[in-house]
């Protein structure tokens, strides 16, 4: 099995939210293993967070299961049962369809790291606290008009 360079592929900071929204993920920087990796049947990211960053809005798929594992530093995983701490080695798992908000912030001093799984969705996606859904490849607002 060959062993993934991290160092050698890209690491991003950018978003495809709309402006209004993007200010949830300044300080998350994310490298796309799957692609560089030649994977295909679904994605690995390796995402750090910087203080004060999510990894998202709160976000829920219909059709793409999520994993993530916490490698380093700390998170708080919002949902919508509330606020649970994730330290280096613990888990968390979003089955499609649960319409439960998910999403990592890094409330503390340093950075942390994490590896998130899952797929490219082909389904919708729905933002639990804010007007935002993914349809069709763009964002738009729930009543269906475009950002």
């Amino acid at each position: 099995m060959p062993r993934i360079e991290l160092e050698l592929i890209a690491q991003t900071d950018s978003t495809t939210y709309p402006a209004e929204h993007a200010a949830m993920v300044a300080g998350r920087w994310v490298r796309r293993l799957g692609p560089a990796s030649g994977l295909a049947d679904f994605g690995v990211s390796h995402v750090v967070l910087k203080p004060g960053a999510g990894s998202s809005h709160r976000h829920w798929h219909e059709d793409e299961d999520e994993f993530v594992i916490l490698l380093s530093g700390e998170a708080v995983l919002v949902e919508d049962e509330g606020r649970t701490l994730l330290i280096a080695g613990d888990m968390a798992a979003f089955p499609k369809g649960e319409p439960n908000g998910h999403h990592l912030v890094n409330e503390g001093q340093e950075e942390c790291v994490f590896l998130a799984f899952g797929r490219p969705p082909a389904g919708d996606c729905h933002y639990s606290d804010i007007d935002m859904l993914y349809s069709a490849g763009k964002y738009r607002r729930r009543d269906g008009s475009a950002y």
